[in-house]
């Protein structure tokens, strides 16, 4: 099975570095706000300025990452927007972005981690060996060396490990970690029995008919393994299509900022509305796993 040791080490740095982005942006916006309500807009802005330039950083450093690995996302438009508002001096709409793209982050930490709590379980469910007949009694064996045609004992409480058919006699089999099902259902000699099963009867033989890696279990594991490796469909549209979203963006302001300059002679309007248009866009697609 893959191992998940460098995944959980990676996530669990990511997840306490998310959380302070989290902590300092909601802390800055807060105390920025009640500093403005004392009549202190100077330092309110500076706080404000502070935190979105240390959040900046933090996602800057994402992006420079994302593009060594050929991927770009939407992640750039979330950067702009922090980056244009401080240069502007709306220091208030650059806090704001960078809570909403620092939560969406922890957001989509927290399903991450809960994916790779559920893979974790699920890895752990999988026996490493089996109880084999044999001529001379039973033998302790992996499951890999397991071939169709082999008797196993399935004693109470194990969980089965390919499958396979009752070999004689009942079984009783909890089925929950496969099917949902919460009601154990009992199989009689000759029946099928899925690997993943837990045996919550007496023991019983099971004649197995696939190899470990050809089982059922071991192929929900697989599928398991290759939906986390892979992104959602609607995270691929909008990576496929972030740097046209970005263009459009960009240039349908920059048009907006010249004819501002040709009817007033003042582009300080045009690029405000620029810096909004950038703002309003951000929080729909940054990121786009969480918002």
């Amino acid at each position: 099975m893959t191992s998940l040791l460098p995944l959980l080490t990676d996530s669990s740095i990511t997840s306490v570095l998310r959380r302070g982005l989290v902590a300092l942006a909601g802390g800055a916006l807060a105390l920025g706000a009640a500093i403005r309500f004392a009549d202190q807009s100077d330092l309110a802005t500076w706080i404000w300025a502070g935190a979105t330039v240390l959040v900046l950083s933090a996602l800057l450093l994402e992006i420079v990452t994302e593009l060594k690995r050929g991927s770009v996302g939407l992640d750039i438009i979330a950067a702009l927007a922090m980056a244009g508002a401080l240069a502007v001096g709306e220091t208030l709409a650059g806090i704001v972005v960078a809570l909403m793209y620092s939560g969406g982050q922890l957001l989509e930490d927290f399903a991450a981690g809960r994916a790779r709590r559920e893979m974790t379980a699920l890895l752990g469910r999988v026996p490493k060996t089996a109880i084999r007949h044999r001529s001379d009694g039973l033998a302790e064996v992996p499951i890999e060396t397991l071939v169709p045609g082999d008797r196993i004992l399935i004693r109470q409480g194990e969980v089965v490990p390919v499958d396979g058919i009752v070999g004689a006699g009942s079984a009783t089999l909890d089925l929950s970690a496969l099917t949902g099902e919460s009601v154990p259902l009992s199989r009689k000699a000759g029946a099928d029995v899925l690997s993943g099963s837990t045996n919550v009867g007496e023991a019983f033989d099971l004649v197995a008919t696939r190899a470990s890696s050809e089982s059922a279990y071991a192929g929900i594991v697989r599928m398991v393994e290759a939906a986390q490796r892979a992104k959602a469909p609607m995270v691929r549209l909008a990576d496929r299509y972030a740097l046209w979203f970005l263009a459009a963006t960009i240039l349908g302001g920059i048009t907006y900022v010249g004819d501002r300059i040709g009817s007033t002679g003042s582009a300080t309007a045009g690029i405000k509305k620029l810096e909004g248009a950038v703002v309003v866009r951000s929080p729909l697609t940054a990121p786009p796993q969480a918002f």
